[in-house]
């Protein structure tokens, strides 16, 4: 998603691509469904991958509960930082003309969540079995 966003804008510094929702708000969306699932939105497998996570850890020790939350906090807030940093405000002055999305590029999106998606189905792929 960075790659889009950099060969349009020709920055890789986040307040100089504020406001692409307004020019390209498909890609928009890809963006809110990839930090959805950074943030182990439910069902997304980074939900389940997550809480074995933490599960396990504080089994090892009570105590890694604080740092594995702090940690998943972080995430969430990061994520939510990046989205609207690159996609919510107004839209940079530095831009005179942005070529719209391609299909290739959506394409390219969609082969990297359909694979986890599918993972939602039948997540004993990478859990194996339940016993």
């Amino acid at each position: 998603l960075a790659n889009p966003n950099y060969e349009r804008t020709h920055s890789r510094t986040l307040l100089l691509a504020r406001g692409l929702q307004l020019m390209l708000p498909l890609m928009a969306s890809w963006w809110l469904l990839a930090n959805l699932m950074n943030m182990a939105l439910p069902p997304t497998i980074n939900l389940t991958g997550e809480l074995l996570i933490i599960t396990s850890m504080y089994n090892w020790s009570p105590l890694t509960i604080m740092l594995t939350g702090a940690g998943t906090l972080l995430t969430a807030a990061y994520s939510l930082h990046m989205f609207l940093m690159t996609q919510r405000g107004k839209f940079p002055r530095h831009i005179i003309k942005m070529n719209p999305t391609y299909t290739r590029e959506h394409l390219l999106m969609a082969l990297h969540i359909l694979p986890l998606l599918m993972l939602l189905t039948k997540p004993e792929l990478v859990m194996g079995p339940l016993s």
